[in-house]
């Protein structure tokens, strides 16, 4: 087993994690600002004439600060060891670790400042500040905590709901397909049976088991070969998957072939003239980009079919609790094609 086939097996069993990630730079932005947002009310508060805030402002950012940063990167170094440990243990151990860090830069603050001479009224301020803070953000990351699960439910769900979904209209083509191909090609016929049988498989699988992409990609390979034995010269299928895409990236399964299927359904089935598929992807800074396009029908095509965008929902709400706010779906028409770009983050690959 490869190291990245361990990590999407230990992601398969990972719990959602109480605390946000504070490795993460858009967490410590976020803290930098809550910071600096705290220093300002105490250099106002503390402040009784406006020409001295300058000054008093100064001083309480560089000592909030030390706090904020000191925490951070602590909960940094700690937090794989906190996300195994339930709710309420991991605020606690983070709660106390704030209470720790602001009882050390509050001490190291009275040593250095002459003005204190051994008085730890700045100590039982900042301890009693820090506390209720503290107490709030948990309050937060908790209401947070809770709507990660309700997504994880609801992604679950849906899920479950695009297992019972298979159209009965590709079935049954599917089975007069390979009826037709057991007279006149037996070797094709059972290699479309092989192809008809894994994609139940996929459909059948457990939710809760991340996928590779190599795995997705090759489902969506084998749906378009049941159909390009159906459809015959109406349906064209251009590959453009760039070399360094990592194919071993974990994703939510059974999340391209939907969308395969609706640009064939609603974009070739029904179109006069051949149409074209093309799947594409890229990596870059971190984050892998994959583009779905197909051909529009265009006019005179056979009666339209409006959708009612069941795959594209299952697909945002499933990348929302698997990845949260870090992949994203877009959907819109590029020089006459109709395209869906998914988007998602994927960590250790070059590039």
């Amino acid at each position: 087993m490869t190291e990245h086939d361990e990590a999407a097996g230990g992601m398969r069993a990972e719990t959602i994690p109480f605390l946000p990630d504070f490795c993460n730079v858009r967490t410590l932005f976020a803290v930098v600002i809550l910071a600096e947002l705290l220093a300002i009310v105490l250099a106002l508060n503390a402040t009784p004439r406006l020409e001295q805030f300058a000054s008093e402002l100064s001083l309480y950012s560089l000592y909030v600060m030390w706090i904020a940063l000191l925490f951070t990167a602590l909960l940094c170094l700690l937090g794989r060891d906190f996300s195994r440990r339930g709710p309420g243990t991991a605020g606690l151990l983070a709660w106390l670790v704030l209470l720790a860090v602001t009882a050390a830069v509050a001490l190291l603050a009275d040593t250095l400042s002459p003005q204190t001479d051994g008085d730890h009224t700045l100590l039982l301020r900042s301890l009693v500040i820090s506390a209720i803070i503290g107490a709030l953000l948990l309050r937060h990351f908790y209401i947070q905590y809770l709507w990660k699960r309700q997504i994880r439910a609801e992604s679950q769900a849906r899920f479950q709901a695009l297992q019972s979904r298979i159209r009965p209209h590709f079935l049954f083509n599917s089975m007069n397909t390979i009826a037709n191909l057991t007279r006149s090609d037996p070797v094709l016929a059972e290699g479309v049976v092989e192809d008809l049988s894994d994609l139940f498989r996929a459909s059948l699988g457990d939710a809760a088991r991340p996928a590779r992409l190599d795995d997705e990609l090759e489902l969506c390979r084998r749906y378009l070969r049941i159909e390009s034995l159906r459809l015959g010269g109406r349906l064209r299928v251009e590959w453009d998957l760039h070399g360094d895409l990592p194919l071993w990236a974990p994703l939510p399964p059974l999340i391209l072939q939907p969308l395969v299927e609706n640009a064939v359904y609603h974009g070739i089935e029904p179109a006069l003239q051949p149409g074209l598929i093309r799947i594409s992807g890229r990596y870059r800074r971190g984050r892998v980009n994959l583009g779905i396009s197909n051909s529009l029908p265009g006019e005179g095509a056979r009666g339209g079919r409006p959708g009612n965008h069941l795959a594209l929902d299952n697909t945002r709400q499933r990348l929302a609790g698997f990845f949260g706010e870090e992949a994203s779906l877009l959907v819109n028409e590029v020089e006459g094609d109709y395209q869906v770009r998914v988007v998602f983050p994927c960590r250790g690959a070059g590039g």
